[in-house]
């Protein structure tokens, strides 16, 4: 445990100060001990703070990667996600007979929040016999009212490998305009947003690169 825990102090010297981390050490110890005696694998979002990032987790990724990573852990008895509500919904759908717990039951997505299996069942019927792709960043109520799934990496090929007129695409706004902006496909699609991603706009990137020349802008 000594140096389990000398690792990780090193890991978080750049990022926390020797008296937070004395204050944080007897807490990340205690966990790591509960987590060996029930044999429990803590799977951690990349966004999460570092004394989870690095004291704690197992496993660190994207949504995804982890609910995929969760597949291979079958030697744990439970999985305990840090992370929002729909990451550990999915982390479930992919492990139906495991225990998944998450660490706070209150955190939640605006994006998996802006959209219901009710409202996905209304489009259905404005819109019938029209396929429905859904952004993996969803409830697994509404990936229960769905056709397919899709990551943003794959929203493109994942539509036109329908071979419809017209798709249902859900939830973010933004990922559809894309997809719609890349393909003859109608889409129609719901507006739910990432309250994060909206704080972004074109001023404040176009200040940056005035203010840095060289800069490389990656979204």
């Amino acid at each position: 445990m000594t140096e389990i825990l000398e690792r990780i102090e090193r890991q978080l010297s750049t990022s926390m100060p020797p008296f937070e981390w004395e204050l944080r050490r007897p807490l990340i110890e205690k966990i790591l001990r509960l987590k060996k005696e029930k044999n429990v694998v803590v799977l951690a979002h990349n966004y999460q703070v570092p004394e989870i990032f690095y004291g704690i987790a197992d496993v660190t990724g994207d949504s995804l990667a982890l609910a995929r990573e969760s597949v291979h852990r079958q030697d744990a008895d439970a999985i305990l996600f840090c992370g929002v509500h729909f990451m550990a919904e999915t982390a479930k759908l992919f492990n139906p007979n495991k225990p998944v717990l998450i660490a706070d039951m209150q955190a939640g997505c605006s994006l998996a929040e802006s959209i219901t299996g009710a409202d996905v069942r209304a489009l259905k019927a404005k819109h019938p016999g029209a396929p429905v792709v859904t952004y993996v960043n969803s409830s697994a109520e509404v990936k229960a009212e769905s056709d397919i799934c899709c990551t943003s990496g794959n929203a493109l090929a994942v539509v036109e490998s329908l071979n419809a007129d017209k798709v249902i695409f859900l939830p973010d706004g933004f990922l559809a305009t894309y997809v719609a902006r890349q393909t003859d496909v109608e889409i129609i699609s719901w507006e739910g947003t990432c309250v994060v991603h909206e704080e972004f706009t074109v001023e404040q990137v176009a200040a940056y690169r005035a203010q840095y020349p060289v800069l490389k802008v990656l979204a």
